[in-house]
């Protein structure tokens, strides 16, 4: 402090009673975030005991991670301190979501013995930002039901459903899992086969069909093709028509297996697989076996 009376103190001193060293506060106060009160008859900065207090809020908002021009608004009263800390907590929240992604990446890089062009592909998929993903999902959704109005609404939600987001805080499972969902509901020819099989699904409703329809043939069909598998009866069996009399009625038996066949391919079935992985949900049975003993007695029981 200088002996004048006055009670200022040169950036020294201030630099010892804040443990700062000159250096640091000579360029805060280049950056005109820290104006000296005074100047000494030498030219020497100096400072009072409200520079003193300024200097510590300095401080701990650069602690915090506040650039010095966050720091000057707050300052010079154009922003508050809880309005700049809200938007660098959510600043951080997108680095961590980043760093998280990437930790994920390289744990399925590493697992996997990845190459460099593998690699590439999943670090680029991965780190699509959030309205990117959304717009291949709303591209699938819109390709495969365009035009198709009368497509049983659960059908249209349970898909938007499986082609889930990644997750904030993937695990390596879903980052893998994400990138093969990604290609996949990208492909043209998957798409065609989805497409397909909303076409099936729309020429089976009618004008009064309740929503949740063909999610209902679709149970009803598991139930009454295990039973005939637990009953050993053969797809080739008179009582295997007996089976599709009681699940299809009248219904045109060769549109069915058609419908069928393409919702039983290897690549609906991984599609299913991939969306429970991103999901995080347990793993979904498949239920292969039913489907396979359906499209047989089909075969073996075309319509008369």
């Amino acid at each position: 402090m200088i002996d004048d009376g006055t009670g200022l103190r040169t950036i020294g001193e201030l630099a010892r009673a804040t443990g700062l060293t000159v250096r640091t506060i000579r360029y805060w106060s280049d950056e005109g975030v820290l104006t000296p009160v005074a100047r000494s008859a030498g030219g020497y900065r100096l400072y009072d005991a409200e520079s003193a207090a300024r200097l510590e809020l300095i401080r701990t908002l650069r602690e915090l991670g506040l650039g010095l021009g966050d720091v000057r608004r707050v300052l010079a009263g154009e922003t508050t301190v809880a309005e700049v800390a809200a938007a660098h907590v959510a600043a951080l929240d997108a680095q961590i979501r980043s760093l998280k992604v990437t930790r994920a990446v390289l744990s399925t890089v590493a697992r996997r013995g990845s190459t460099t062009e593998e690699m590439t592909l999943m670090n680029r998929l991965a780190r699509l930002s959030a309205a990117e993903r959304r717009r291949i999902v709303e591209d699938f959704m819109t390709e495969i039901f365009d035009g198709l109005d009368t497509a049983d609404p659960d059908v249209r939600t349970r898909l938007r459903f499986m082609t889930a987001r990644l997750p904030d805080d993937p695990t390596p499972e879903q980052v893998d899992a994400w990138v093969e969902l990604a290609e996949l509901i990208q492909d043209p020819e998957f798409r065609a086969l989805m497409r397909q099989m909303v076409e099936f699904n729309t020429a089976d409703r009618g004008p009064d069909d309740p929503p949740g329809t063909s999610l209902w043939f679709m149970s009803r069909l598991v139930r009454l093709a295990g039973e005939a598998l637990a009953a050993d009866v053969a797809p080739d069996a008179p009582e295997a028509d007996t089976v599709l009399r009681g699940l299809l009625g009248e219904a045109d038996r060769a549109a069915v297996l058609l419908r069928l066949t393409a919702a039983s391919t290897a690549r609906v079935a991984r599609y299913r697989e991939l969306s429970a992985v991103v999901n995080g949900l347990d793993r979904q049975p498949s239920y292969e076996e039913e489907f396979a003993w359906v499209v047989a007695a089909l075969r073996a029981h075309p319509d008369r």
